[in-house]
């Protein structure tokens, strides 16, 4: 993509979306569930093929800058740049804000310094932190050095915050007013300041020293009388994040305040920043299937990820798998000389073993979810333990019974039928007691959950699971 293809179009902030008076019918475009039709994104993808920039143009032009960025995503690899230059002047900077990671590094690596800071300085703090986060650390100093100094300095400080932290999300975009002013000097203050932030719902109510000490919404500020002091109409509860909060604890302050926006201090209480709900959105939606990504061990999950990437991920936990597995497969060999005189044993046990399996894998995911969403803590770990165990005692009895049963009567043998619902049992309790004790332990050592737990979850129902049913049937003689 040659960098002349986007020059000052690129970086234009108006709206990019069509008035609604020349909007197409929507049908055409979208499916019911408000997603791109198959057959649009393939005339897109005919005409780029044909060299028809016109037509691609008139097709996209409709589009909200976050259909563009879908539509980016849709095509092939290798349409992408034709596409970017035939919309060049619809490729705003909600539409760059709009891109998935992976897509949007491949627009940016090959634009100058000059033009990644112009458009980094027309994106909110932190849409560009996370376009400059993603650059080599030399390229994201070229970019700096082309940014105007409080631009630069705005973006520097989120940068030395540590990632997925309130530091790299909020915005310095924000507006604050001291306590002893009046409604009607904030209301000319907000229309005399041309510079102030152009979406906000409520204003942070500071002190002499930058503290916040209340909120206004806007509401109250239009439908309150102009001589009222800020701090008798402010709301003086408010919820502070601190810059060093994970995004995920953020979150969850959101979701359990029903907050619109907050405010975000620095170590010493100063307002510093403000998140709002629509960052928060994102993070929700990118904690909730980071989770269960990271539980199977399959990455970042993102499509768009390089292949290369995708396979040193997924591999790394195979090989991980792998081991486990071997662990598991040693328990079978201490007992092949029962298996070998008993040769059934061989075809029940998978049985167990994946029962098991399944058993801890549900526990595992009630309880990893919540841990992230603050429902397990100190105060109910013992309670919810026992609350497995009592659903995985019913579940393995339920399930003994039925096995049981039915390899009594298919194999016409009551002591195995009764061999493996023992077994069954028993695993099932070491699915219920490992699917809470290993995602809690991790968490009490500050190891993320979701990252080790299954593999360990799944080697010891594995383990159990052979080893109580091969067991049993040693003890029981039916391998005499």
């Amino acid at each position: 993509m040659n960098p002349e293809d986007f020059d000052d179009r690129l970086i234009e902030s108006a709206d990019t979306a069509a008035p609604e008076s020349r909007a197409q019918d929507s049908s055409e475009r979208f499916d019911e569930d408000n997603r791109l039709k198959p057959e649009f994104v393939r005339r897109v993808s005919e005409a780029l093929f044909r060299g028809e920039t016109d037509q691609v143009y008139d097709l996209v032009e409709p589009l909200h800058p976050a259909d563009i960025a879908d539509l980016f995503e849709l095509i092939g690899r290798d349409q992408r740049r034709p596409l970017a230059r035939a919309i060049s002047d619809l490729m705003g900077v909600e539409v760059i804000a709009e891109l998935n990671d992976y897509v949007r590094e491949l627009f940016l690596e090959d634009l100058p310094a000059e033009t990644l800071a112009e458009i980094a300085e027309l994106l909110e703090t932190d849409d560009a932190v996370a376009m400059i986060e993603d650059l080599d650390e030399d390229d994201q100093q070229a970019v700096l050095a082309e940014m105007e100094p409080e631009d630069r300095a705005a973006i520097e400080s989120a940068l030395s915050y540590d990632e997925e932290t309130a530091g790299r999300l909020m915005s310095r975009d924000y507006v604050a007013f001291p306590e002893h002013r009046t409604v009607g000097d904030l209301i000319d203050y907000l229309r005399e300041n041309p510079d102030l932030a152009t979406e906000f719902w409520e204003v942070f109510i500071v002190d002499a020293s930058h503290h916040p000490v209340g909120t206004c919404a806007l509401s109250w500020i239009l439908r309150t009388p102009r001589s009222v002091t800020l701090g008798d109409v402010m709301k003086r509860d408010q919820t502070l994040i601190p810059v060093t909060m994970d995004q995920e604890e953020v979150a969850l302050r959101f979701q359990k305040y029903a907050l619109i926006s907050a405010a975000v201090v620095d170590e010493s209480g100063r307002l510093v920043g403000q998140i709002t709900v629509d960052d928060i959105v994102h993070i929700i939606q990118e904690e909730a299937g980071e989770d269960v990504l990271l539980l199977s061990g399959a990455g970042d999950g993102d499509i768009n990820e390089p292949i290369r990437l995708t396979i040193r991920t997924r591999l790394t936990w195979l090989v991980v798998n792998l081991g486990t597995a071997m662990i598991a497969s040693s328990v079978v060999g201490m007992f092949q000389g029962a298996i070998t005189k008993f040769a059934l044993l061989a075809v029940l046990m998978p049985i167990v073993s994946g029962m098991g399996g399944n058993a801890g894998t549900q526990t595992l995911a009630v309880v990893v979810r919540a841990l992230a969403t603050n429902q397990l803590t100190d105060t109910n770990t013992v309670r919810m333990i026992l609350r497995e165990l009592t659903i995985a005692s019913a579940n393995g009895l339920a399930l003994g019974a039925l096995i049981g049963s039915g390899v009594a009567l298919v194999f016409a043998n009551p002591l195995l039928g009764a061999v493996i619902g023992a077994a069954m049992l028993i695993n099932n309790l070491m699915a219920g007691l490992a699917g809470i004790a290993v995602p809690v332990t991790l968490e009490r050592l500050e190891i993320d959950p979701a990252v080790s737990s299954a593999v360990f979850v799944t080697m010891a129902t594995d383990v159990m699971g052979f080893f109580s049913f091969l067991g049993l049937a040693v003890l029981s003689g039916l391998a005499a």
